[in-house]
């Protein structure tokens, strides 16, 4: 089978095409034919991990170190990228009783990755759910990462119908699906992006975007009920006059510094800030999938890759032009 793999860290140049072996199921494992996978944030570090300082990465140390050692220090100890899939099961093994081949299917399959190829296997307990029917196969692909964590993180902030939501890094996997799952939950929704995504960004139902390179939204006087911050790029102190009396500062991305923050906001009564991890479980991206099939999440693709030209769609990502979500076609793809 094909694979895109890369076996030296470096530019998008590393990515190329390989035939590897095509994965047998084990008993409690389904094989999926991969349709489509995507292009996030973490394909892009990955690719390049080994120049990824504790400092430059926007996670507690010891994740770090943890990532250091999984991805390899020298060289991928993992060659195959690729977190969010949507594919069809073509095998599973003899224990497996949720799915059987033929099924349509997308899923998530965190950090061990592996969607850049025709095929693999994962446990059918694994992240992994029908594909809404409502989805091409392209479309369901870039939902599960930014779906899953979204609704999780914004579970932990209690967000109450009424309420104002600043969303920091709104044009993102994770900050696109919190802007559309925030206004389903019925808040008025803020985004923050840069100058190219903000007619994105509106498209998927902020009630206002903020261009973050010409405007400060902590010192514009707007006061919101919840912040929440995707990748760190603000502070609580930056942000502290811009929360209602009762605010919450949620941070997706934190270090060292922001949990002890936390712990001390949440003695202090008032405003205080939450520094949550999001899960990724079937349970979580079931929820998603209905949300999708009931119009409540959009799935908006910029461009579609072939397979052959990854490096030219990590190029396009890392350009910082994009706008919406981008999509790496795997094999022969289905249309729904």
């Amino acid at each position: 089978m094909k694979a895109i793999v890369y076996t030296q860290y470096g530019s998008p140049d590393v990515l190329h095409i390989a035939e590897v072996a095509k994965p047998a199921p084990k008993d409690n494992e389904v094989l999926i034919r991969n349709h489509a996978t995507t292009v996030n944030f973490g394909d892009l570090m990955g690719r390049n991990f080994k120049a990824v300082s504790p400092t430059r990465f926007n996670m507690l140390f010891i994740f770090w170190l943890l990532a250091r050692v999984s991805f390899g220090l020298n060289k991928p100890r993992n060659p195959i990228l690729g977190s969010e899939f949507a594919g069809e099961v073509e095998a599973v093994g003899r224990a497996v009783t949720r799915f059987k081949p033929g099924d349509a299917v997308f899923g998530y399959l965190g950090p061990s990755m592996g969607a850049y190829a025709e095929y693999f296997c994962m446990p059918e307990d694994g992240v992994v759910a029908a594909k809404p029917a409502n989805l091409t196969y392209e479309q369901a692909a870039v939902v599960p990462y930014g779906g899953i964590m979204a609704w999780n993180l914004l579970q932990k902030a209690n967000l109450q119908p009424g309420q104002k939501v600043l969303i920091h890094g709104a044009s993102g996997g994770i900050g696109s699906a919190a802007v559309q799952i925030a206004r389903h939950l019925g808040a008025e929704v803020t985004g923050v992006c840069g100058t190219p995504r903000l007619e994105y960004v509106k498209s998927l139902g902020a009630s206002r975007v903020i261009d973050y390179t010409k405007e400060d939204f902590t010192r514009n006087g707007e006061t919101y009920d919840l912040i929440f911050d995707i990748l760190g790029k603000s502070s609580f102190s930056q942000c502290k006059n811009s929360l209602k009396p009762n605010g919450v500062y949620l941070r997706a991305s934190f270090k060292e510094a922001q949990l002890l923050q936390m712990l001390w906001t949440s003695r202090s009564g008032g405003k205080r800030m939450i520094c949550a991890l999001a899960p990724g479980d079937a349970e979580s991206l079931n929820i998603v999938k209905g949300l999708v099939e009931a119009g409540k999440i959009q799935a908006l693709i910029d461009r579609s890759y072939p397979m052959e030209q990854a490096a030219e769609a990590h190029r396009y990502v890392e350009e910082g032009q994009r706008k919406g979500n981008v999509v790496i076609t795997v094999g022969c793809s289905a249309p729904v």
